[in-house]
């Protein structure tokens, strides 16, 4: 879910409806690689300035399907977040299971 400023929105229905939408309208692909989405990101990354404006939040522009190893690539560049840890389908930083 990312940051605490932003877990009302991603608990709203209003996000959970353009989630689902926007996810189907991809037929649940990832936008960049083609494996199987599991987040809906935003390009233009919310914060608490832009949190209640829905270009930021809910426009379809603004989101991009996208599978773990590509959102974690978006997140981190590439880069590994740190030994042993990665991004979870929520956002949250999470141990790799092996």
């Amino acid at each position: 879910m990312g940051q605490s400023y932003a877990a009302r929105f991603y608990n709203s229905q209003a996000w959970k409806r353009t989630q689902a939408a926007y996810m189907a309208s991809q037929n649940f692909l990832c936008e960049r690689c083609g494996n199987l989405a599991r987040i809906v990101h935003h390009k233009k990354h919310i914060t608490p300035q832009n949190i209640h404006d829905i270009t930021v939040t809910l426009d379809w522009k603004n989101l991009e399907a996208l599978c773990i190893d590509c959102h974690n690539a978006e997140h981190m560049g590439g880069a590994v977040i740190g030994e042993g840890l990665r991004f979870d389908s929520d956002g949250n930083i999470v141990p790799v299971q092996r």
